[in-house]
């Protein structure tokens, strides 16, 4: 059907000369998003919406979507919508059709887990979802009508996965939205404000632009000074301080500002010009007197900014040591606004960020563009993606703030601080002679805990001639007899010279050991803004729940990437925090974090999990590569939060390698596959705890090479009866001339699988597979159901042919799955399935035994088969 006619009941219902919903012309239709938009209309409910053939499939979920499996949410199935309604927020007028606040409530992207058209024929509907709120599995299923009822009722089912809360959250948590922060209180007041976007995903960006309500119009024309306002110069305020953390927060709750690689300032304007302050108070106007007068445009406006002091290197990055320079030779300055603590005599601290930073611009408006003053900017939400970016451009990192968070004068959790590389200040306590060079061979560096200077190496590299002749004069300056740390090694203390703790530096370096030495250690420069004695040793904290995702304050969901920021190896790289591990190194990849619990249960670590793919790599890579995946990744472990990736989302290492497939849709997607042991531990490295594969190659996409059967009981069946199914399967297969080989899902079921010689494409192959699954259901109803439909299945195995179909994927052999006692899905031989007691039997602990202890491949037949889908195979199953 074409999408005019989709949209013809949406269009009739709609006066488009008083409302600003859009008249559905096509957009361009990638057939993945989904959106979920809290629309206060009549009453209270939330569009579920679905991007299918250019259009959204929409239900009315009257309670809203529930993370609890045991409750079924009723969703009233509604007309069409046009994709660009995917990325509406603002208000409808009363009167019209649908007349009330409409929120963007959830985005992201959904994958079918059968043919969604069936489906929705069918009446039953299972697919997941990968949203910032919305995640995991989920099933949307039709209610049986009554008579003479107009309106078609379904309901919104969680299914039991990683993602499932019975304490169910999602709502309460989650109570503004995900493209601009806001409550529905606030859409509904800035009604002149509906924020309209053709790409849902793209939200976050026009929330970075900021929008115009008549609120904020009234904020805008308050900070407009009046003639004859005082201009006093504000006094200085001590700054905020970000928490530094090991996850990037989630969500729309959270802005991200680049972290400048620079001096913090606070800067006060006034009458006789700006003062500069560094973070402790110390006043460095005299220091700035260029950089003063780029302020100049601004009059004599009263203001206590908060920002970041910095210069630029030869790539355009700000850059600590080329700051240290510009400021010594009298180079170029630049300063980065970021906060606004006081303006025209009104202290400001007490008003969210997202409304200080407004207000913020605004007050910088009158300065050029090319200004050494300019305004820090934000993306609201998409943190991962920040983060990669700007460690993929060789960034130190990003500071993540709260939007709706007052400014406090302390160190505080809704200000987040991730980095791309280690790096902190230690203070000087001696050095080291050289034997080669003028001036000294090392540093001898510390932090002070508990009142002491505690030891953390030597640091002996990054220094320049001019660095070594104006330290080593103010290192003599300041010598003493005796040393200043509590404790230091003797091959150290051996020939050093000791000087009072006064001196700070910026030293960048790659871990600590065990024991809290440096590994690696540069040196960047020295900090004459900070204070040595308040020099301690930073460590990363965990990310709690309430900060990683914006509460219900916060307006955010939770998205289950968790990567972890500090020490990273790459852009996207799941690093370390401090202290959980050195790195290391399996099949060439860098591994962080390797003694991080990924099976909490068993203690498995990510190493073992590198070393398990290691161990067994050369059997399950003929199956694995150069085949597309879909992965399951968990980036903190399994008993958190875990999500489904088909698509490359940047960031990922090297040895993961990408190709292009056209979808169903017509766009172009870039797939993961690999071909070797380090692809398999790069994905490791990045959280991956399930390969999914298709079921061709790279080479002939088009042309599977296996048909899957994957049979799924009921619960109340035991393993027993799947492995009669499975023989059943065997025999019956073998009846029309295949030869198949079972394996171990590594859940609750057996898949049977069925070689192909590459000749027939995906619809005959889907064909047939579906006709054997339908066929044998017929034939044994009491034993076999062919429909997703869980009520169908009570006391059946149901054979999911589904898997079949271009796109779909199946667990790959030898993958581990994201379940309760690392489990693999392994295959076996027809003869050991008859012994086996549980699909789960073999884990990661066991498995690589077995596999040892076998003499030859259960499998060993697989790869020599030669058979296809025949014409008297396909009768068969059709039955004509």
């Amino acid at each position: 059907m074409a999408t005019a006619d989709l949209l013809k009941t949406y269009r009739t219902k709609r006066d488009f000369a008083k409302t600003q919903e859009p008249k559905g012309k096509r957009g361009k239709a990638k057939g993945a998003s989904f959106v979920v938009q809290k629309h206060d209309a009549t009453r209270l409910h939330y569009d579920f919406r679905l991007e299918l053939d250019g259009v959204l499939k929409s239900w009315a979920v009257t309670k809203g979507p529930s993370l609890d499996p045991g409750e079924k949410r009723l969703a009233v199935h509604v007309e069409d919508h046009p994709l660009d309604y995917g990325g509406f927020e603002g208000t409808i007028p009363k009167g019209q059709y649908g007349g009330g606040t409409v929120m963007l409530w959830d985005r992201g992207t959904w994958e079918p887990l059968h043919d969604p058209h069936e489906g929705l024929k069918e009446g039953k509907l299972h697919f997941r979802l990968d949203g910032e709120r919305m995640k995991g599995g989920w099933t949307l299923v039709k209610m049986r009508g009554r008579p003479k009822e107009k309106r078609e009722n379904w309901l919104l089912i969680k299914e039991r996965d990683e993602t499932a809360d019975d304490d169910d959250p999602l709502l309460k948590d989650h109570e503004t939205s995900v493209a601009t922060g806001r409550s529905m209180q606030a859409i509904a007041e800035g009604a002149d404000s509906a924020v309209w976007e053709s790409e849902p995903e793209k939200g976050s960006q026009a929330a970075v632009k900021g929008e115009t309500s008549a609120k904020r119009k009234a904020a805008a024309r308050k900070n407009t000074r009046k003639k004859g306002a005082k201009t006093t110069q504000p006094a200085f305020r001590s700054p905020q301080l970000a928490t530094l953390v090991d996850t990037v927060p989630s969500g729309a709750g959270w802005v991200h500002e680049m972290k400048y690689d620079g001096y913090r300032l606070i800067v006060a304007l006034g009458e006789g010009g700006p003062k500069f302050f560094t973070r402790s108070g110390q006043d460095w106007t005299a220091k700035f007197a260029k950089l003063a007068k780029a302020f100049a445009p601004l009059g004599e406006r009263s203001a206590l900014v908060d920002g970041e002091l910095v210069a630029f290197d030869d790539k355009g990055r700000t850059d600590f040591s080329s700051l240290q320079r510009a400021i010594g030779e009298g180079g170029d300055l630049a300063f980065f606004a970021f906060d606004l603590l006081e303006i025209d005599g009104e202290d400001v601290t007490g008003e969210k960020l997202s409304e200080r930073k407004t207000r913020l611009k605004d007050l910088l408006k009158p300065l050029p563009k090319d200004s050494a003053i300019q305004f820090s900017e934000h993306v609201r939400g998409e943190g991962e993606k920040v983060l990669s970016a700007l460690c993929a451009g060789g960034h130190e990192g990003i500071v993540s703030k709260k939007a709706d968070a007052p400014y406090r004068s302390r160190r505080t959790k809704t200000w987040l601080k991730i980095k791309c590389t280690r790096r902190q200040e230690f203070v000087i306590g001696g050095w080291s002679p050289s034997q080669r060079r003028a001036g000294f061979s090392s540093l001898l560096l510390g932090t002070f805990e508990d009142g002491e200077l505690r030891y953390h190496g030597r640091v002996g590299t990054g220094f320049d001639q001019d660095d070594l002749d104006a330290l080593s004069t103010r290192l003599k300056a300041i010598e003493r007899k005796t040393p200043p740390f509590a404790d230091v090694p003797k091959a150290a203390a051996r020939g050093a010279h000791w000087v009072k703790p006064e001196l700070v530096a910026e030293i960048a370096f790659a871990e600590f050991t065990g024991d809290n030495i440096l590994r690696h250690p540069s040196f960047l420069g020295l900090r004459e803004d900070k204070e040595a004695s308040k020099v301690s040793l930073e460590k990363p904290v965990a990310t709690t729940k309430a900060d990683a995702s914006s509460a219900s304050k916060g307006g955010a969901g939770k998205q289950g990437s968790g990567k972890r920021g500090a020490g990273r190896a790459s852009s996207g790289g799941d690093a370390s925090a401090a202290g959980d591990g050195d790195d290391m190194r399996i099949a060439g990849v860098r591994l962080t974090s390797p003694d991080r619990v990924v099976f909490p249960s068993q203690g498995l670590s990510k190493r073992d999990l590198a070393e398990y793919y290691a161990a067994i790599g050369e059997w399950m890579l003929p199956y694995l590569a150069e085949r597309p995946l879909s992965l399951v990744r968990c980036p903190q472990g399994r008993a958190k939060k875990c999500f489904f990736q088909k698509h490359d989302s940047g960031g990922f290492p090297d040895e993961m390698k990408r190709v292009e497939i056209i979808e169903g849709s017509g766009d172009t997607e870039q797939y993961f596959y690999v071909d070797d042991l380090a692809g398999i531990v790069a994905g490791v490295q990045m959280g991956v705890m399930e390969f999914h594969i298709w079921g061709s190659r790279i080479d002939q996409i088009e042309k599977p090479e296996r048909i899957v059967f994957d049979l799924d009981p009921d619960e109340g069946l035991d393993f027993g009866d799947v492995k009669t199914a499975s023989f059943d399967l065997r025999d019956r297969l073998a009846d029309l001339g295949f030869q198949s080989f079972p394996m171990l899902s590594g859940g609750k079921g057996v898949h049977v699988i069925v070689p192909l010689t590459r000749r027939a494409e995906w619809p005959e192959v889907n064909a047939f597979a579906r006709g054997f699954a339908v066929k044998l259901a017929e034939e044994a109803p009491e034993k076999y159901v062919a429909t997703m439909s869980k009520a169908k299945r009570k006391g059946r195995i149901f054979i999911d042919y589904l898997r079949n179909e271009r796109g779909a994927t199946a667990i790959a052999p030898f993958s581990t799955r994201s379940r309760d006692g690392a489990p693999v899905a392994t295959p076996v031989s027809w003869d050991e399935l008859s012994s086996v007691k549980a699909a789960n039997a073999y884990t990661v602990e066991n498995l690589p035994k077995r596999l040892k202890a076998l003499r030859g491949d259960p499998w060993d037949e697989y790869q020599s088969v030669r058979q296809s889908i025949t014409k008297a195979a396909m009768k068969a199953v059709k039955g004509d």
